[in-house]
């Protein structure tokens, strides 16, 4: 699908602007405290003029025919931007709050298509599970939007967590 970057997009957000939009897919995560599973997501990058995107996620569970299960995680929050040292590049915060019980702070760099993250602070509720941190990776592949999460929870080393494609609908 055709994207054209839009006119009131500010410049500090040009690296990061292939991810406006909505993007639908599947996606598989594991963990060792967990058994493996499938699930359905879709993402939305909006943006208003100013130096952000806001960002929505949500996510459902699949079984192995696809069919929806149940719904799961739910995720809000702001990606900020500001330029970069380079030309192309931005340097990216983004700030997300979970219907789990967890608030984050993520800081990383965004250049090429590519936006790599990682956690600066986590907070939860005292009824969230505990996870203490994590590594993002998303990138543009053949116009799709592919993800890996590393986590880091439950008495467990930072490790691969959740991975997806994801296709601009």
């Amino acid at each position: 699908m055709a994207f054209e970057i839009p006119e009131n997009l500010h410049p500090d957000c040009g690296p990061v602007a292939w991810l406006l939009g909505t993007w639908r897919g599947n996606g598989h995560g594991d963990y060792p405290t967990i058994d493996g599973f499938q699930f359905g997501q879709e993402l939305i990058f909006t943006h208003d003029g100013r130096p952000f995107f806001h960002y929505f996620s949500r996510a459902w569970i699949v079984d192995e025919n696809g069919e929806f299960v149940r719904n799961a995680a739910l995720e809000t929050g702001f990606l900020r931007c500001k330029p970069g040292d380079n030309q192309g590049e931005a340097r990216v915060e983004l700030v997300l709050s979970h219907n789990t019980g967890f608030v984050e702070i993520w800081y990383g760099d965004a250049a090429g298509g590519k936006l790599e993250i990682a956690t600066d602070a986590v907070a939860r509720t005292e009824t969230a599970k505990e996870y203490v941190g994590g590594k993002r990776l998303y990138g543009n592949v053949e116009g799709d939007l592919l993800y890996a999460f590393d986590m880091a929870a439950m008495g467990q080393a930072l490790q691969p967590h959740l991975w997806a494609r994801l296709q601009r609908a």
